[in-house]
């Protein structure tokens, strides 16, 4: 087995519903502690703060989703497969400043 990953392996369908689920539960359990649900209160106040964080914590779940699923549109599908060994922003592998020298330090002046 290879030790390099491809991208398809690392953006899986599941794994990104299971961001999206974390957090979700996260959202939601923040709204909860800051509306007072762990205290001493009313069943009014804590059936309240629920719904709240339920509210919140589905419209988490979908944004990130619907976030993450344009980001995946940005991938180039030619790419998917190639495994990545190099910085991921840099255009040519000769741009990478651990390439040829280690990055602009002479560089060229205009007068």
């Amino acid at each position: 087995m290879t030790d390099k990953l491809t991208r398809r392996d690392l953006l899986k369908p599941v794994q990104l519903l299971g961001l999206a689920f974390g957090a979700a539960l996260f959202a939601g359990f923040v709204t909860l502690m800051s509306m007072g649900f762990f205290q001493q209160g009313g069943g009014e106040q804590a059936s309240r703060a629920i719904v709240v964080a339920g509210i919140v914590a589905g419209v988490t779940f979908i944004v990130t989703l619907l976030i993450l699923s344009l980001l995946l549109l940005a991938v180039d599908p030619a790419t998917v497969q190639k495994p990545m060994d190099r910085p991921v922003l840099y255009d040519d592998p000769a741009d990478a400043p651990d390439a040829a020298g280690g990055g602009s330090s002479g560089g060229s002046s205009t007068p």
